[in-house]
């Protein structure tokens, strides 16, 4: 996982241009919008490659590659995270959300379930109680 602040490309008196990917190969963009306590994820992907940058509101975010404890991060409007193939991930609305999902691999359209897998047990959350 890698978590980055986007910061503003260009700015004057008509407004801001932001570059929230540079040189990136993207096959997919997905506009999400979830409600508040919602949880989507709990996967990962064999092939895909996927970069969330949020729009709006708040998110918990836990990921886990292979063999490493669940990193756990609260993102807000501007934050760009990106997650590897094979690396577990899911994300909690702590707010009523918008995020796109900037995609490369198999993960849009049609094949859009074809590279997602299931986790059996969801990403824990440790902070919180049970």
């Amino acid at each position: 996982m890698e978590i980055k602040r986007v910061n503003p490309s260009f700015q004057d008196e008509r407004g801001i241009i932001q570059d929230i990917l540079i040189n990136e190969p993207i096959e997919h963009i997905t506009v999400i919008t979830s409600i508040k306590d919602v949880t989507r994820g709990n996967h990962f992907h064999k092939k895909t490659i996927q970069w969330v940058y949020v729009h709006s509101g708040k998110l918990k975010s836990l990921t886990q590659k292979e063999n490493e404890n669940v990193v756990l991060r609260v993102l807000e409007p501007g934050d760009l995270l990106k997650t590897e193939a094979l690396e577990k991930h899911s994300l909690k609305m702590l707010d009523e959300s918008i995020f796109y999902v900037f995609t490369k691999g198999p993960r849009g359209g049609e094949n859009y379930e074809n590279d997602t897998y299931r986790l059996d047990k969801p990403l824990q959350d440790f902070s919180e109680k049970e």
